[in-house]
């Protein structure tokens, strides 16, 4: 576990005090993503606390820094999240609304480095950064109005699921954290398989829109 604390760097685990599990790829192909107004503001788990929120803005040409080849020209149809949390943790996001089936779900993932600084060749810790690999982590998006109901994944309940079913989905581990290493395409049909089940995601989350 203590392991598991140092990698909070994560600001999704920052914020609801679980680990989320991590992706190599993607959960989207370019003829998945979605875009939806209604997603956009800003939106808070407790209104006594605006401090912790979370702001979903149209990402923009000039805005985007690191995106990877296959959303290069995408960048009307993608949200910049920014988060922050009681403690003043900070985080930037690029987010993709996919659409597979019925559902809906919320790929997330960096574009800047930790510090801030979006080229890598900047970087004052240039040899550090080479060996940062880019990661994905899922969201399940059930609705968007007056409220955003979401449900995220814990790396901890999700091991209940691989320890009874080790073959769902292709996975390894590092440092303890779980890390699934499937294709997009089998990505997809896992989590539209389980996306109801408790195990992949387990901790659901309301938050209510913030009045302008």
């Amino acid at each position: 576990m203590k392991t598991k604390r140092l990698a909070l760097y994560c600001l999704l685990g920052l914020m609801t005090g679980c680990v989320p599990i991590l992706s190599l790829h993607p959960l989207f192909t370019k003829e998945d993503i979605v875009f939806d107004e209604k997603l956009l503001g800003t939106w808070l788990e407790d209104v006594n606390s605006p401090e912790a929120s979370w702001e979903f803005a149209r990402l923009t040409e000039d805005s985007a820094a690191n995106l990877p080849e296959e959303l290069k020209g995408e960048t009307g149809r993608l949200y910049r999240l920014n988060m922050s949390d009681k403690e003043g943790h900070k985080g930037s996001f690029v987010v993709c609304l996919v659409k597979l089936g019925d559902r809906r779900f919320l790929d997330v993932f960096p574009d800047v480095l930790p510090s801030g600084e979006p080229d890598i060749e900047k970087s004052k810790l240039l040899f550090n950064v080479v060996l940062l690999v880019r990661a994905h982590t899922f969201i399940r998006a059930d609705s968007v109005g007056d409220q955003l109901k979401i449900a995220m994944t814990n790396d901890d309940e999700f091991k209940k699921l691989t320890d009874a079913e080790p073959k769902a989905v292709q996975f390894t581990l590092a440092d303890d954290r779980t890390i699934l290493t499937g294709s997009t395409k089998e990505l997809q049909a896992f989590v539209t398989k389980y996306a109801e089940d408790k195990r992949l995601f387990s901790t659901e989350l309301t938050l209510g829109r913030k009045a302008k």
